[in-house]
């Protein structure tokens, strides 16, 4: 074992191997580190597009909310009215009924007057 041998082809290629290696590992930790660079930006970048789009979002409800509540006030106006306008009919129809009613009794008061002179 003491006489061993190693040819300086053989310890070239492994030197340079591992230069290489070394090279590669650092360009790998380079590489690694500027991407959690810009995955560290994107994430504040997207947190802040976040915030934007929330205020956006809350001002557009804010003022869909307003005409929801006008056309809902809108509604409770129309329904009354309606009640309205139902109440009257009813009326009417109550009015119709004791002229019709009425109308009855005469017919037939008349005809009884008929009936009874001849």
């Amino acid at each position: 074992m003491e006489n061993i041998k190693l040819p300086i082809a053989l310890i070239l290629a492994m030197s340079v191997q591992l230069a290489g290696g070394v090279w590669w590992v650092s360009q790998q930790a380079a590489t690694i580190s500027s991407l959690e660079e810009t995955v560290s930006q994107l994430g504040s970048k997207m947190a802040i597009e976040d915030n934007v789009n929330l205020k956006r979002d809350v001002k557009d409800n804010e003022v869909d909310i307003k005409y929801v509540w006008v056309d809902i006030n809108d509604m409770w106006d129309e329904i009354a009215s309606m009640a309205m306008n139902i109440n009257e009919i009813n009326k009417i129809k109550q009015r119709v009924a004791i002229i019709e009613n009425d109308l009855k009794y005469i017919g037939r008061d008349h005809l009884d007057m008929k009936g009874s002179s001849e």
